[in-house]
């Protein structure tokens, strides 16, 4: 599938077009809303300055969805399927577009008040409740690919904490007795490092929803019942990853400050272990084809760093902020894209 054959038919379903510029926008939030996920650690920590921080995350961010559609294209394809409209095809992308704007307006929101949430969850209840307006029920509800949104929500939080607690513990082991200032020297290489892993897994893991999303639009607006995802044109992959660096570039200042110093004070050393810990996480993720939300990898990675050293490093009082945002963003966005849903079909219809 060509990007002339796509423009093709979106210049004859109108829909379609603003369905995909909607894509467009949302890949751009999620690089201005996520890209201090990548970047928060080493700028708080000042291994490495702001500006170029952000433009190394920009570049992986946008390399990592294009590299890892050759791999394994598996998130894109839960994405995709999240949700059934199964009616006609002007309905079902105004359902869908109804979705993507819920997303991008709840992204604003927690952007504004500069409280780490995680977009793909917000992506995710916002499309199922476009897909529950749609039905008047939730028999559009894929039950088998929610079951892997919630299972990635557990191992995003376990397995971050546990990586982050145990490789902080096995760092300092290791360099108990090294010269502290050649010691930073070596963790400040390493935590540039770490913010290359962590861009480059999270352009895979999100930019590879927005082209399950994309395909999607695309799929409905040939009238196709199935929206298996089992590859990404290149183009897509490139287009998506392009816009989300973008986004990158104009990263939220006030995430940036939540993550890195709100959460927990940190060291060089410990900066390095949230980065590689979430990374990690991540690229399992994306090798199995669970969705998971960078935003709870890096939060969760974070805590288990603070934790390692006592439990009273680790601001509490932050956490419990940030648990009820990750809580309360399933409810609020199924409802809000189930109101724009109905605002939209009452329009249109």
């Amino acid at each position: 599938m060509t990007f002339i054959e796509v423009m093709t038919y979106a210049i004859n379903s109108p829909i379609l077009l603003i369905t995909l510029l909607i894509v467009i926008g949302l890949a751009i939030s999620d690089g201005m809303t996520d890209a201090p996920n990548s970047v928060a650690t080493c700028i708080m920590t000042r291994a490495i300055k702001p500006k170029y921080a952000l433009i190394i995350s920009a570049i992986c961010n946008a390399l990592g969805v294009t590299v890892m559609a050759f791999f394994s294209v598996k998130v894109a394809d839960t994405i995709a399927n999240i949700a059934n409209f199964n009616s006609s095809i002007n309905m079902s992308l105004v359902a869908l577009c109804s979705g993507l704007v819920g997303t991008i307006i709840w992204s604003a929101f927690v952007r504004r008040i500069g409280m780490p949430s995680s977009e793909s969850h917000a992506l995710i209840a916002c499309i199922t409740g476009s897909a529950i307006a749609v039905h008047n029920s939730f028999h559009g509800i894929n039950f088998s690919e929610w079951k892997k949104v919630l299972f990635g929500l557990a191992i995003s939080l376990i397995i971050g904490f546990a990586i982050g607690f145990f490789i902080t513990k096995l760092i300092r082991i290791l360099f108990k007795n090294s010269d502290r200032r050649k010691a930073n020297k070596v963790f400040k290489k390493g935590q540039v490092l770490g913010c290359i892993f962590i861009s480059i897994m999270n352009g895979a893991q999100d930019g590879l929803k927005f082209a399950g999303i994309l395909l999607a639009a695309i799929f409905i607006s040939q009238g196709s019942t199935s929206l298996t995802v089992s590859e990404v044109p290149i183009w897509i992959s490139i287009m998506i990853g392009a816009f989300m660096g973008l986004g990158c570039l104009f990263g939220g200042t006030k995430v940036i400050k939540t993550l890195g110093g709100r959460l927990t004070k940190m060291e060089t050393y410990e900066g390095m272990c949230v980065d590689i810990s979430s990374a990690t996480c991540l690229l399992i993720s994306n090798i199995f084809g669970i969705p998971i939300s960078s935003t709870h990898t890096k939060s969760a990675s974070t805590m288990g760093v603070g934790a390692s050293k006592r439990l009273s490093s680790v601001n509490w009082n932050v956490a419990k902020n940030m648990l009820i945002s990750w809580i309360v963003v399933f409810p609020c966005c199924i409802l809000l894209g189930f109101i724009l849903t109905k605002i939209l079909f009452a329009i249109v219809f």
